[in-house]
């Protein structure tokens, strides 16, 4: 792919089926990327789905501007311990590592999109206590709060529809489980979608689904 810019006007809306993105090789072998939003081929500010092989490394570097991640199976490791699935991790800014996989695994992965000053967070979602959301039949898991953006995983059994929220500040989803509908249309697993500040948007799921969802990050339209 060339080194061109990828989704990078955020002031735009964006709805991306993850899995019919093709896998493209990250400079060390054994680790793949499907590119979803990306400022330039090897720094600044990406979203992506990453792949590890099992027994995969990447070097030790550099997050100047932080790295967030959610682990979407297998286990990921690095100085800080092992993440199995359902980990969420945000490594602040100037933070180092050096990641590998023993077994293999797979990541929702933002790069360069933290705030200075901010703490690391690790939260194992499977032992997280939901709490009730907007209606019956929403549930939400808090993540992170922090002031530039709120991050939570949500959840809506079968046949719920929430309504339209404002979207002030903007929303991003991962879809991670299920069919969430969104404005109308279905959304399977790992569809990606960036909503911009501003901007109505209205999500139900007739067979249940279960989202990450970040909000208050995105600038509006213009």
């Amino acid at each position: 792919m060339p080194d061109s810019s990828l989704n990078m006007d955020l002031a735009q809306p964006v709805a991306i089926d993850a899995e019919t993105v093709e896998w493209a090789p990250s400079p060390l072998p054994g680790v793949d990327r499907r590119r979803l939003e990306r400022e330039a081929a090897e720094h600044g500010r990406a979203t992506s789905i990453v792949r590890y092989a099992a027994g995969a490394s990447f070097s030790q570097h550099l997050h100047p501007a932080g790295e967030e991640y959610l682990v979407l199976d297998g286990t990921f490791s690095d100085g800080d311990g092992d993440f199995s699935a359902g980990f969420y991790v945000r490594n602040p800014p100037g933070s180092r590592h050096a990641p590998f996989s023993r077994p293999g695994c797979t990541l929702f992965v933002k790069l360069c999109q933290m705030q200075p000053g901010e703490p690391h967070v690790a939260v194992d979602t499977r032992a997280g206590r939901w709490q009730p959301g907007r209606c019956a039949g929403h549930e939400v898991l808090a993540l992170y709060a922090g002031e530039a953006e709120t991050v939570v995983l949500e959840r809506l059994a079968p046949g719920t529809d929430l309504g339209e929220e404002a979207g002030h500040g903007g929303l991003e989803i991962l879809v991670l489980d299920g069919v969430l509908t969104v404005d109308g249309v279905p959304r399977g697993r790992h569809t990606w979608l960036r909503v911009p500040a501003d901007t109505g948007v209205a999500l139900a799921s007739g067979t249940g689904a279960a989202w990450w969802a970040k909000r208050g990050h995105l600038p509006g339209r213009g």
